[in-house]
């Protein structure tokens, strides 16, 4: 996980996704999951080009029960984008950069 990457737990979930003053992508995860791990690197190398404008975080799912559970994550990984502590557009499974970006900047510009 790069410098840029949160890790999200459910003891800070509250403070740094529902209270955060910007947007926030959630990526629930697990060590285990192989289309996870090829996420990885993607959030890490976007995370600085959004500095300021959207958190990217991590939220290993084996270690923390109850955001998923929240959340009705069924499948890994699912990435949540929140605003003003709600979701505001889900993505699931895995996908290239470009994919990736292309919906972000399509919900932060909507």
């Amino acid at each position: 996980m790069g410098d840029d990457v949160l890790k999200i737990t459910d003891a800070n979930f509250d403070s740094e996704v529902k209270k955060s003053p910007v947007p926030v992508l959630v990526d629930f995860w697990a060590e285990w999951c192989g289309p996870c791990r090829l996420m990885g690197p993607i959030l890490d190398g976007i995370a600085p080009t959004y500095q300021g404008k959207l958190k990217i975080g991590k939220l290993n799912v084996d270690d923390n029960q109850d955001a998923p559970t929240q959340f009705g994550v069924m499948n890994i990984p699912t990435m949540i984008l929140f605003s003003g502590g709600k979701e505001v557009a889900r993505f699931i499974g895995a996908m290239s950069e470009t994919d990736l970006r292309n919906k972000i900047d399509r919900v932060l510009a909507g």
